[in-house]
């Protein structure tokens, strides 16, 4: 801790990085625009929730593109750039006729498309950055700077109610554009890399410095990779249909506090998760998650009110440290230095998990089948990273 405190540019830029999260975490809140987005426009209340799917999906892209962008211009201007997105992505979503005659694409790819992969390499340039910060306590920068990205969503999911209920959707989309715009280009010049700051102490990087092209030659990428895909599965299947689930169970007037449970929740695992990582390794922290995301799945066939609400909050605490723990495996298995475009690839498996597990598991009729299905591949996520770690200490063994 008191490396942390000696750290203080390093906490400046933590700092202003944790402030944009904030903003950047209103991708999780498409729950409550879903019914309001639907009226006004006049589309099928199916077709707008599937804006999430495309967010997270772009989100993944985001992330992958904005890794390699860092590379070439830095953090400063990708954070700038990505930003700046999601603003734009917002305000041309706002100009889209409420006719009725207009598609439903037009949300996908302004919104989604856009806003999604402005999310994503302004999220992967702060929180790469913060590891070279903090070299030693990744799971504490990366924590920190991950769960205000889920705390957004305790903030924006009633604001974005109380909005929807006194304005029409357009002005709200121009409203939330105008708020991101600013927060962004306030905050972008305080987020620098230590190579950027004079007289900063730039981190001594430890063991082999893994280029994408070598990290795509190993197995333990794989691994990696599949493991975040499924377990992923159950959080991107659930949360698009958090309201409806609750109606289902006969819960609906926990619906909107559910939302925010799953919000809270979410941040609070971004947090403590990385953290219990700097503790007892993010490999057994990650084994731990998956294996309680699959409990929380078959427990998902049955439990109703509380029950339903507490099952919520451990998915969604699990899904946070994910979150907050694959950035840090891709560090301890293919170094920092280029940190930003390995977790980009590792992120193929986030993007493949909100694109493909919504839509098959949609398809099945069955809602205990559908979770029990859920269950089971978040057990097959726990059985790769217990591989990982098989091959990890053999790796080390022969060092």
């Amino acid at each position: 801790m008191n490396t942390i405190k000696q750290n203080k540019q390093g906490l400046k830029v933590l700092i202003a990085g944790v402030i944009l999260q904030f903003f950047l975490g209103i991708i999780y809140t498409w729950s409550v625009f879903k019914a309001p987005v639907s009226v006004y426009y006049k589309w099928d209340a199916f077709d707008v929730g599937l804006t999430a799917s495309f967010m997270l999906c772009f989100f993944a892209v985001g992330i992958l593109l904005g890794g390699k962008v860092v590379a070439k211009i830095g953090v400063k201007l990708t954070v700038l750039i990505g930003g700046l997105m999601v603003a734009a992505g917002m305000l041309a979503t706002s100009f889209i006729p409420a006719t009725g005659q207009n598609s439903v694409f037009w949300i996908y790819f302004f919104y989604g498309v856009i806003g999604g992969s402005g999310v994503g390499a302004a999220y992967n340039a702060i929180i790469s950055n913060a590891q070279k910060w903090f070299p030693e306590n990744r799971g504490f920068a990366t924590g920190v700077s991950v769960s205000a990205f889920g705390f957004s969503t305790v903030f924006f999911a009633p604001f974005i109610k109380m909005l929807s209920e006194n304005l029409e959707m357009n002005i709200i989309f121009m409203i939330l554009s105008g708020i991101f715009a600013m927060a962004t280009l306030l905050l972008f010049n305080f987020i620098k890399s230590p190579d950027q700051i004079a007289n900063a102490s730039v981190p001594v990087l430890k063991g082999k410095q893994y280029t994408n092209g070598e990290m795509l030659k190993t197995t333990r990428f794989y691994l990696i990779t599949l493991s975040m895909m499924f377990g992923t599965a159950v959080f991107f299947t659930i949360n698009p249909d958090l309201k409806d689930l609750a109606i289902n169970r006969n819960a609906a007037s926990f619906a909107t506090v559910l939302v925010m449970v799953l919000g809270i929740s979410n941040a609070l695992g971004r947090l403590c998760i990385p953290l219990l990582s700097d503790k007892i390794g993010a490999i057994n922290t990650n084994i731990l998650i998956l294996g309680a995301t699959a409990v929380g799945a078959f427990l998902l066939c049955f439990v109703g009110g509380v029950g339903l609400i507490l099952t919520i909050s451990i998915v969604a605490f699990c899904y946070g440290g994910t979150a907050g723990l694959y950035p840090v495996i891709t560090g301890d298995n293919f170094g920092l230095k280029n940190v930003a475009s390995n977790y980009g690839l590792v992120m193929i498996g986030f993007m493949l998990s909100a694109l493909i597990f919504p839509f098959l598991i949609g398809k099945i009729d069955s809602q205990s089948m559908k979770f029990i299905t859920l269950g089971i591949i978040a057990v097959m996520s726990t059985v790769f990273v217990i591989i990982l770690k098989i091959m990890r200490k053999k790796l080390q063994d022969n060092e």
